[in-house]
């Protein structure tokens, strides 16, 4: 693997109910993709479980896990002995009462580099996330990986332009997303195919006006009321989309990215040298009255 390439592995799965075979499952995943030539992988969101956040129960707190824990000791030795960076999902848990919906970030050396801690909690019908999830407190992080330096943001961050840039300020090449998000049960065919567009489309703006490669990974499957769209994608630093999942089953997306292509774009496109900061203070506000 050329120093400007990395291929990238996103791990699409449809979860089981027995987190011990969901974390067995995506390593063999791993290891699968790693074999093929993938030097970053990324897995979905909240990985080694079904998504419980759909109701409110206090009984899902026992699937959280504290970092280090039973995740980053099985993907660890994992991708020290594959020379693989890994992007693991993790319902962190923090102290008694402090819980995190967590990315950690495993070098390929098997070090921790660092972990994200989700920053925008959703609270819709079937996402009841504020119930679970204290509000990140790390920051918009990236990391210098052996291959190339990414950036971590989860699901709902996927629709906030603010963290995109402010990932892309701090250096980041490639920004993941894990994801799960599906439709609910009743809603149209035409609603279903704008929020799918919708979600891709923003993301993709992000890649453009950002000039970094975008990857976002979902999952797939029917989990009580929401049946989740898969989709999972990469973007170039154009918004062009080099490979999609399908909509309804497993699937590893191998996608090389030419990081060469992210300085090509921002020397194109110079969005971030034109940026006018000391107009936008505005943006620390809620709402400009």
């Amino acid at each position: 693997m050329a120093n400007d390439h990395v291929t990238v592995g996103l791990i699409q799965s449809r979860a089981a109910p027995d987190p011990e075979r969901n974390l067995a499952a995506t390593a063999r995943r791993i290891r699968l993709a790693a074999r093929a030539g993938a030097g970053i992988v990324c897995v979905q969101e909240l990985f080694r479980s079904r998504y419980f956040p759909q109701s409110e129960e206090t009984e899902a707190f026992s699937l959280a896990e504290p970092v280090p824990g039973p995740t980053t000791e099985r993907f660890c030795p994992l991708a020290q002995e594959l020379e693989v960076v890994i992007v693991a999902s993790v319902f962190e848990a923090r102290a008694r009462g402090i819980y995190h919906n967590t990315a950690v970030v495993i070098d390929a050396d098997g070090a921790i580099l660092g972990k994200y801690r989700k920053m925008h909690i959703p609270d819709d019908p079937g996402f009841y996330e504020k119930f679970y999830f204290t509000p990140g407190d790390l920051g918009f992080r990236t990391f210098r990986t052996r291959y190339a330096h990414v950036g971590v943001l989860i699901c709902w961050d996927q629709w906030f332009p603010e963290a995109a840039r402010l990932a892309a300020l701090g250096g980041a090449e490639i920004i993941f997303y894990p994801t799960a998000i599906g439709w609910g049960a009743g809603e149209t065919q035409a609603s279903r195919h704008a929020q799918l567009e919708a979600w891709e489309l923003v993301q993709r703006s992000h890649a453009v006006t950002n000039g970094v490669y975008v990857a976002a990974v979902n999952r797939v499957g029917r989990e009580d009321r929401i049946a989740f769209w898969g989709n999972s994608f990469a973007a170039d630093p154009s918004g062009r989309v080099l490979a999609r999942a399908g909509r309804n089953r497993p699937e590893t997306l191998l996608v090389e990215c030419d990081l060469g292509a992210v300085a090509e774009a921002r020397h194109n496109w110079p969005f971030l040298r034109d940026r006018r900061i000391d107009a936008y203070g505005g943006l620390t506000r809620q709402l400009l009255d």
